[in-house]
């Protein structure tokens, strides 16, 4: 397998982990429908697409962590729009926190004295 095809699969599958997370940010602060949720996340470079995200937006509707309700659009037909519930907030809270002690824990292993002297890496990030 090529160096490339391993970074990039590397790098999905990190994106694919903090998914459920990105939608719980996306929605934290206001309601909002599939395409538009899809578009703040290509922004930001966490590519996904509809196949990846409707199943995820309904499997997080069945844990309770969002809801949604049917809105008329100026454009088209009535969108579903997605809101977090109390307890999708409470696994955001959740999931800040484990973010926060693994950048934590990364830029200790990063900066650790454990790994050889500055210098003796065969490559420094």
């Amino acid at each position: 397998m090529e160096t490339n095809t391993i970074v990039e699969n590397s790098r999905t599958q990190m994106r694919r982990g903090v998914l459920e997370y990105s939608i719980l940010l996306v929605l934290r602060c206001s309601d909002d429908y599939a395409s538009s949720i899809i578009q703040k996340l290509k922004d930001v470079d966490i590519i996904v697409v509809e196949g990846t995200l409707y199943p995820l937006l309904i499997r997080l509707k069945n844990l309770g962590l969002l809801t949604y309700r049917w809105e008329e659009s100026p454009q088209g037909p009535p969108r579903k729009y997605y809101m977090i519930t109390d307890k999708g907030r409470e696994q955001l809270a959740e999931l800040d926190s484990t973010w926060q002690e693994l950048v934590k824990s990364i830029d200790s292993i990063r900066n650790s004295s454990l790994l050889p002297a500055a210098g003796t890496c065969i490559e420094n990030i």
